[in-house]
């Protein structure tokens, strides 16, 4: 039973480690780069179905650039 807990555990968090992958590869190439951008340990270690991407704090030029390319999509 602990086996199967384990291999749950290390695919549930691949899904999450691919999709932060994929969404910093959009990111960076749109100029956006987000440093804190990682699993959040705290729902990791717990029991939801997926743990929460944290996207972290950002200094101001990466906060306009984001906003930038949101408006951008908007338009």
């Amino acid at each position: 039973m602990l086996i199967g807990m384990v291999v749950r555990d290390a695919e549930r968090l691949r899904v999450v480690e691919d999709a932060i992958a994929q969404l910093r590869a959009e990111l960076t190439a749109l100029g956006v780069v987000l440093p804190s951008l990682r699993v959040d340990a705290v729902t990791a270690a717990g029991e939801t179905r997926y743990p929460l991407v944290e996207l972290g704090c950002v200094n101001l030029d990466t906060a306009m650039r984001l906003t930038a390319v949101l408006h951008g999509v908007r338009r």
